[in-house]
């Protein structure tokens, strides 16, 4: 069992916080982020599955922007370029496959 309210944040990016939760084939990224804080666009191997819990979030996906609202998710294949501005304070839910190695530091 993990009590991801146990996990202590890290800063990321600026305004980006997240407590992680790696396995042997994915990561999962729990994140608080402020109004007003972006993610630049970027693109990784890892798929990844995006979904807002609190807030708005505009994403852009391979140049398509929208608004996502609680109860909204994404996929985004791997090597797909993406990025994303918290329009509101926002919580995030993201799974990304395989494991973000470079997100594991983050966990110490």
């Amino acid at each position: 069992m993990i009590n991801i309210n146990a996990i202590v944040a890290k800063e990321v990016v600026p305004g980006f916080w997240a407590r992680f939760v790696h396995s042997d084939s994915m990561t999962l990224a729990y994140w608080d982020v402020k109004k007003g804080s972006s993610i630049p666009l970027h693109k990784h191997i890892h798929e990844q599955v995006m979904q807002v819990h609190e807030g708005e979030f505009e994403f852009t996906v391979n140049g398509e922007t929208k608004v996502y609202t609680p109860g909204m998710a994404v996929v985004i294949p791997s090597m797909t370029e993406h990025g994303g501005t918290a329009l509101t304070d926002c919580k995030l839910f993201d799974v990304f496959s395989p494991v973000r190695e470079d997100y594991k530091a983050f966990t110490t």
